[in-house]
């Protein structure tokens, strides 16, 4: 049988593109198809910030995928002569024993990475826009930063299209089947068929695949940002840079510098269940006063006046950890992401480990965590 494409990709968000265009480079027939037209504001990729960091709190097997996502952004950006990356440096600041701080800096320790240990007096001296009021410890890591995620996602869309990707936006794939050694995708108004079948649509993974019954949650995610009271200075990014603050045992919230927009702040896992399809994207009053809340404890001179607020999605795992596996009955589909709120920085690595899946490379990198048979345990 003769197929139309060898590779079609559903989902051109931040891992769909990111593939569309690795997938291009190393020379295969590319389709890629989204519900909606990217970068949009309908799923997970926008906001106008993410962060980046090194020193990863959840688990150090992800350092050196991160390390590579760090030469893959370097790349992206001397091929297109447009920044993506911002370094700030990034704190991950909370109780000594909390997992933010432990995590972060198991991973530095094992992997050897740059960064220092602030206790609570060092902290408040060389950071005086955070309040410390509960003893806290900040792990400093000077490579994290700032990524540009519509500018990085357009791009990865730009470059697969130059190598002869063709990209069909507003065109929900609404099922698949495989036909031979291969697939067929069907839209609303046509069918595709590929060698190979790349899933990346994110929230609406599980509408794609019903028969594994993924134990998926799509998570709403509210963004806030604000224009600082006080010190405008020190907000600006040469002085203020991505934090991540563990406040009681499992809550946590994080920030960017003020680019011109305000002092982006939101919190991390703390959303309501939704459908992706009917997902609210009015923010409330008692949203915004819980965030003035906790900002008024941490970082009261940022508690300013509300500039604008967004919504998001995450879609979640169990253990909050990568999908990026075979599978399980139809070694000729890939499954990539859900990734749980903290994927974005790895876009370009996972890109270019979904090209060699295609190719039936063994990757470089252990990706156990990301294994499926994980929820057949």
């Amino acid at each position: 049988m003769s197929f139309d494409y060898e590779v079609i990709v559903v989902g051109l968000g931040a891992m769909g593109s990111a593939a569309a265009f690795h997938l291009a480079r190393s020379g295969r027939s590319v389709l890629g198809l989204d519900k909606y037209h990217p970068p949009h504001n309908f799923g997970s990729s926008h906001g106008l910030t993410r962060i980046i960091r090194e020193a990863y709190f959840e688990d150090p097997l992800y350092v050196p995928l991160v390390q590579r996502a760090y030469e893959l952004w370097a790349d992206l950006e001397k091929r297109s002569n447009c920044q993506l990356l911002l370094k700030t440096g990034g704190l991950m600041i909370g109780p000594p024993d909390g997992a933010l701080v432990r995590g972060a800096s198991r991973s530095a320790e094992q992997h050897n990475l740059q960064h220092e240990i602030l206790n609570s007096t060092n902290l408040a001296q060389k950071f005086p826009m955070f309040k410390v009021v509960d003893d806290p410890i900040a792990v400093w890591e000077p490579r994290a930063g700032i990524l540009f995620p519509e500018r990085a996602i357009q791009t990865h869309l730009d470059f697969a299209a130059r190598l002869g990707a063709q990209l069909s936006f507003n065109d929900p794939a609404c099922k698949w089947e495989p036909v031979a050694n291969g697939v067929r995708v069907f839209t609303d108004a046509n069918s595709y068929t590929a060698n190979h079948l790349v899933l990346s649509p994110g929230a609406w993974m599980s509408d794609l695949l019903p028969q594994l019954s993924l134990p998926l949650t799509v998570e709403r995610q509210v963004l806030y940002w604000f224009k600082p009271l006080s010190h405008l200075e020190l907000f600006q990014p040469d002085q203020f840079p991505i934090f991540i603050r563990q406040y009681t045992s499992n809550r946590f919230f994080y920030g960017f510098p003020d680019l011109g927009d305000g002092v982006k702040v939101a919190f991390h896992h703390q959303g309501g269940q939704v459908d992706p399809d009917g997902i609210s994207r009015e923010v409330k009053a008692d949203e915004v006063e819980e965030m003035r809340r906790v900002q008024s404890e941490y970082l009261p001179d940022a508690n300013g006046e509300l500039l604008s607020t967004a919504v998001c999605m995450y879609t979640n795992t169990p253990d909050e950890h990568f999908i990026l596996d075979y599978h399980p009955k139809f070694p000729q589909v890939v499954l990539a992401s859900p990734c749980s709120g903290h994927g974005f920085k790895f876009s370009p690595v996972i890109g270019e480990l979904i090209a060699g899946m295609v190719e039936g490379k063994a990757p470089p990198f252990n990706l156990e965590l990301f294994k499926l048979c994980r929820y057949s345990r």
